[in-house]
């Protein structure tokens, strides 16, 4: 019987190696990052040896902890079904659909992946949206019904529709960037029925873009508790570009949400970066400003999760950011929010008597440092409008952090772009890429804004141009004609209008000058 015991207990210890550690979502070094879109495919498509992977071959290695498949990008097409689109590795065109829907049968390229990445520790997700996705629900009984259609045809419920097979994904993702606002609590309610009472640990999460509060899903993330935000802290005006500067970098805002307005106390906000320069068109710092920023982050707000890049495919091909950035999140890591040491509230207290604060004026208040934007004479309050950003959380004499008065974040308040500044800051962020190894994918459904292109006249400057297309990759300095104007592409883009309010695209022109 000893013999037995001490063999079955060294099984035990080699499974486990082999495993790898589960997915904690408590801890503060997580590395998130999306994959299914081929990123690198799209922003180099002649060097296609190096394209996204199969999903295995990014698992055996302890670096990613978490991995967003994206996206469904439609939520309801043909015969009712959404539609997944995986770029070079499972897609409506390249692979065979359920029958009476668009629905791709993903069965054998994925269904093993999925169970060996999750052997190894991973928790896998399926991201829904995406900046080009057919997204949006008409009314709460729409909504519910979609839950049923995700408990059944991706986690743990059943249907004769599952593209994944058998494998058991962890949870879903939102990355809602465009189509409404409405009705995302009555989908999140009705599927969050089968989560909570399921055997099978399910996460949920979400991405806005860091411009406070977010257009699309702060409604939703303010009314149900989620697990965590993986913040797009790129393309955009708050972007981490703009780190260090108080009128801009908003991370404490989303901490402060974290922690007095989510109805999850404990959700972990995490650093949304690219993981290269041409994996978005703004906010991609090199890694040693984002060594700094993490490290920084980490230290000043107990919500940090950790990071998380677009996407796994831009991370590999450079210089493997993924492994250093998983690296420098283990250095003095925890994974017991209790441990958290707050930095003292070493600045002034904040002066009641009316005084005027000059820009870059830092006080303590409520628990955390402030800093003056521009001249402030208000109470510092957590108002993205407001005179104050919360750039620290912090601890008093006594090394315990004081409760805040009164939250004032507002799940109705507007979107903002900037406070003082003037930028495109709606830009989408996730974008969708095509299938790069066929033919052309079929325009989204109805959901899809159809829009009508006017050719060139003939004998013009954009003789020849080609013609923009909506179910065309561009990438940085694209040309195409539109509406008789030249337009230049200033990033990554498919399915972005020229002179539309994603901002992609800048007019060189008519071609008639």
């Amino acid at each position: 019987m000893a013999i037995n015991s001490i063999i079955n207990h060294a099984l035990l210890l080699l499974a486990l190696v082999g495993t790898g550690t589960a997915f904690q979502n408590e801890c503060n070094s997580n590395l998130v990052s999306y994959w299914g879109q081929n990123s690198y495919g799209a922003a180099n498509p002649n060097d296609q040896a190096n394209w996204q992977k199969p999903l295995r071959a990014y698992c055996d290695e302890n670096t990613v902890d978490m991995f967003p498949i994206a996206f469904l990008t439609t939520f309801f097409s043909t015969g009712g079904k959404p539609t997944i689109n995986l770029a070079n590795e499972c897609n409506s065109v390249d692979n065979h659909t359920f029958p009476g829907t668009q629905l791709a049968n993903c069965t054998a390229g994925l269904q093993e992946d999925i169970k060996y990445c999750q052997s190894r520790g991973k928790a896998l997700t399926l991201s829904l949206g995406g900046a080009t996705g057919g997204a949006g629900f008409s009314s709460d009984e729409q909504a519910a019904g979609f839950a049923d259609t995700i408990w059944n045809d991706f986690l743990g419920g059943s249907s004769n529709t599952r593209p994944f097979g058998n494998a058991i994904l962890d949870g879903i993702d939102l990355d809602i960037e465009g189509g409404g606002a409405s009705h995302y609590p009555a989908f999140l309610h009705k599927l969050k029925s089968y989560l909570d009472n399921a055997d099978k640990k399910y996460y949920v999460t979400a991405a806005p873009q860091c411009v406070f509060p977010d257009a699309n899903l702060q409604t939703t993330i303010n009314q149900i508790g989620i697990d965590a935000v993986f913040v797009q802290f790129y393309n955009n005006p708050c972007g981490l570009q703009a780190y260090g500067r108080a009128t801009q970098w908003n991370f404490g805002m989303w901490d402060y949400w974290a922690r007095h307005v989510s109805p999850n106390p404990n959700v972990k906000v995490y650093i949304g970066a690219p993981a290269s320069n041409t994996a978005a068109g703004g906010g991609y710092v090199p890694f040693d400003t984002l060594q700094k920023i993490t490290r920084e982050t980490r230290s000043s707000f107990p919500s940090f999760g950790g990071v998380m890049f677009w996407d796994t495919s831009q991370a590999h091909m450079n210089n493997r950011l993924d492994k250093s950035v998983k690296d420098l999140l283990m250095e003095s890591h925890s994974c017991n929010p209790s441990e958290f040491v707050y930095p003292p509230c070493d600045a002034p207290a904040w002066d009641h008597s009316g005084r005027t604060y000059s820009a870059g004026n830092r006080v303590s208040y409520n628990s955390y440092i402030w800093e003056a934007k521009w001249s402030a004479g208000s109470e510092p309050t957590a108002n993205p409008m407001g005179e104050w950003a919360p750039v620290s959380a912090c601890a008093n004499k006594n090394g315990t952090a004081t409760p805040i008065s009164s939250p004032s974040v507002s799940a109705s308040h507007p979107p903002i772009v900037s406070s003082i500044h003037s930028a495109p800051s709606a830009t989408l962020s996730h974008t969708m890429s095509i299938s790069l190894t066929t033919t052309k994918i079929e325009p989204l459904p109805s959901t899809t804004t159809i829009v009508q292109q006017i050719n060139p006249l003939p004998g013009t400057l954009c003789d020849s141009i080609q013609a923009w297309s909506h179910t065309k990759t561009y990438v940085s300095g694209s040309t195409v004609t539109y509406q008789n104007q030249i337009w230049m592409a200033k990033w990554w883009t498919y399915g972005d209008v020229p002179g539309g309010p994603a901002g992609v695209w800048a007019t060189s022109g008519s071609c008639t000058r």
